[in-house]
């Protein structure tokens, strides 16, 4: 999760840089678009990672 979130947020942001020069459009057009799913993204992640028992809830059911 960390390394999807670290591949297209900048400053990193391989994934991004990857489909703005596909896509032919500006940086900015792709950074505004795509910040609703950043905040996501990390919200998710930051609930995964301060909270094990949301991660490993699924598992134990099994």
């Amino acid at each position: 999760m960390t390394l999807g979130a670290g591949l297209c947020i900048p400053p990193v942001g391989t994934c991004l840089f990857v489909g703005y020069a596909v896509g032919k459009i500006k940086i900015e057009e792709a950074l505004k678009s795509i910040w609703p799913f950043c905040i996501a993204i990390l919200g998710a992640l930051l609930l995964v990672t301060d909270m094990p028992a949301v991660s490993l809830w699924l598992p134990s059911m099994v």
